[in-house]
């Protein structure tokens, strides 16, 4: 088992682990639940971590944690609705309206 990542909040790791686990990546969370000793151990060693089931598959799925935490993936140019012509902000994936998703780049 190998650590694959940590973060100060339980929801950034689960956030990952979701992302792993449709994969087909088995991974399980360890100091889930530490926090509350935060003061009494350092703070880094109550984060929540993710760890890899499977070590043959750690460099596959440290590329998928680094792509998944990328911030210059995230589109900010607001886009049109395909379906009812309502203007989204960029951010946003699906259309608030009519629910549509986003249409891919190249796509009409």
């Amino acid at each position: 088992m190998k650590k694959i990542y940590s973060a100060p909040n339980i929801t950034m790791v689960g956030l990952v682990k979701d992302v792993l686990d449709s994969h087909g990546t088995h991974t399980v969370i360890r100091n889930q639940f530490l926090s509350a000793a935060t003061g009494e151990l350092p703070p880094i060693e109550c984060w929540p971590e993710l760890w890899l089931i499977d070590d043959s598959r750690y460099e596959q799925c440290r590329q998928l944690v680094e792509e998944i935490l990328r911030t210059d993936n995230i589109p900010t140019d607001p886009w049109q609705c395909p379906d009812c012509h309502e203007e989204i902000e960029g951010q946003f994936s699906q259309c608030w309206r009519c629910g549509a998703s986003r249409p891919e780049p190249g796509e009409k």
